[in-house]
């Protein structure tokens, strides 16, 4: 047997191994042999690739390596409250790494050895993909990383200045597929490309991110299945086909935790009332309590259902409320932790917090689980989460997040919100749930607060033993 015919047989067991790994990791208890599958793939499908004859000089391949291990292993030592951000960036390395082929194989086939229709319109769609999800993840992970501002920046005449520009980049496409010999053309299809990217970031607030995110993980494979078709290599098509289809699939899971389309989310600028709703609201009056007063009530409970959002990872309170978990399970007190999809800056962000924490899977239960439960529950305690609970959702029309299911922690009997401020969340919006009278607000830095809950649970549960 040939060695083309050995470097077949690697790439359709590298294709068994990402469908593998994809079934796998939809199940926590199967996640790491699915993490493991799928580095697997990836060694086979760069080994087998390394084996092609085409590829006579190591030189540069060796160089490139080094980059990429220079690059890749202080990322993946990034602290796991950076997971959001540092997906976004491995999505515009991948996407610029479809980009640059695209661009390659143009340059080299163009006018030279010539290409079909098809292919180069595979091509042009590689590229414009490949180079919008670039700079578009570059905005995200400037966004989730706070370097950029997260509240939605919009003008008049803004979507329209966005669907001109892409249709452009498609229009210079349509020209390219019948007429590939133009190279300035093909150089402003990319530049339009890039440019559409950024624009297309620009108004969208940090409270859409999870779905952003999936939404440029499905660009990127796509863009790498479209390369597949370019180098008639199967496996692409099939890692990219696998990518792409599987992030539409989580975009459209987004969504619909939102009750919000496609169309919403790119240009619908969540967040953009947020002055008006914030600034021009009438006085209310709240209760709040120390965090003596909370560990009383929490002792006294026997169901607690936790609800953690953004402010416990950007606190990085995970572990603290780890201790919080296990200080109120020694004391009899029943704890379970609601789970909203678009809870954070990513989908399943967090899922991964708590297992970085080392808190049973058993206890995390979904958002449909935890509004069964909470009816039920003596304290809903809420970390960080502002506008995935916020009963305004359910009545008021004209809100931003009016239809978004939320996780009912109105209906605990006690309501417990650790919040640095009454400031409202990304939406905008004023949570009607700060104000309820069974509700009391616990202000400072999340994890400072749980780890003084911590304390005076430890304190109060050995007086109470006593």
């Amino acid at each position: 047997m040939g060695i083309d015919h050995w470097i077949q047989l690697v790439y359709v067991l590298s294709a068994v191994c990402f469908i593998l790994a994809l079934h796998w990791l939809s199940s926590v208890p199967t996640a790491r042999r699915g993490v493991i599958t799928g580095v697997v793939g990836m060694v086979l499908a760069v080994g087998g690739t390394l084996l092609r004859p085409e590829v006579a000089h190591y030189q540069w391949i060796a160089v490139a390596f080094v980059i990429g291990t220079v690059i890749g292993i202080p990322m993946a030592m990034m602290p796991m409250t950076a997971v959001p951000q540092r997906t976004a960036l491995s999505h515009a390395f991948g996407a610029l790494a479809a980009a640059l082929v695209g661009t390659a194989e143009y340059f080299l086939r163009a006018g030279h050895q010539g290409m079909d229709r098809f292919t180069m319109g595979a091509l042009t769609l590689e590229v414009i993909l490949g180079f919008l999800t670039f700079t578009a993840s570059l905005m995200a992970t400037g966004k989730l990383q706070e370097i950029l501002p997260q509240r939605p920046i919009t003008y008049r005449g803004q979507n329209v200045v966005n669907l001109g520009i892409l249709g452009a980049a498609a229009a210079i496409a349509v020209v390219l597929v019948i007429h590939p010999g133009s190279h300035s053309l093909f150089l402003l299809m990319a530049a339009l490309a890039l440019t559409f990217g950024v624009l297309l970031i620009v108004p969208i607030g940090g409270a859409d991110m999870p779905t952003v995110i999936s939404l440029l993980n499905s660009y990127a494979g796509l863009s790498a299945a479209a390369m597949g078709f370019v180098l008639n290599n199967k496996l692409l098509i099939i890692a990219g086909s696998l990518d792409g289809s599987s992030g539409l699939i989580l975009s459209i899971i987004m969504c619909k935790a939102m009750n919000r389309s496609f169309a919403n989310v790119l240009f619908g600028a969540f967040g953009q009332v947020s002055g008006a709703v914030a600034e021009t609201g009438e006085k209310k009056t709240y209760r709040s309590a120390s965090a003596e007063e909370a560990a009383g009530i929490l002792l006294n409970a026997s169901s607690v259902v936790v609800v953690p959002g953004y402010g416990m990872a950007a606190a990085q309170a995970q572990h603290k409320v780890r201790e919080l978990y296990d200080a109120l399970s020694r004391n009899g007190v029943n704890v379970r932790f609601a789970i909203h999809p678009v809870a954070g800056r990513m989908p399943g962000h967090m899922n991964v917090l708590l297992a970085e924490a080392n808190i049973p899977y058993d206890a995390l239960v979904d958002l449909d689980e935890a509004n069964s439960e909470l009816p039920q529950a003596d304290v809903a305690l809420v970390i960080g989460a502002n506008d995935v609970t916020n009963p305004a959702a359910r009545h008021d029309t004209g809100s931003p997040i009016y239809g978004m299911p939320i996780i009912d922690t109105d209906k605990a009997r006690t309501v417990m919100v650790i919040k640095r401020s009454m400031n409202p969340g990304f939406a905008g919006v004023d949570n009607e749930l700060y104000y309820l009278d069974r509700t009391l607000m616990l202000f400072g830095d999340a994890k400072s607060f749980v780890g003084e809950l911590v304390k005076e649970v430890q304190a109060q549960g050995g007086q109470h033993a006593a």
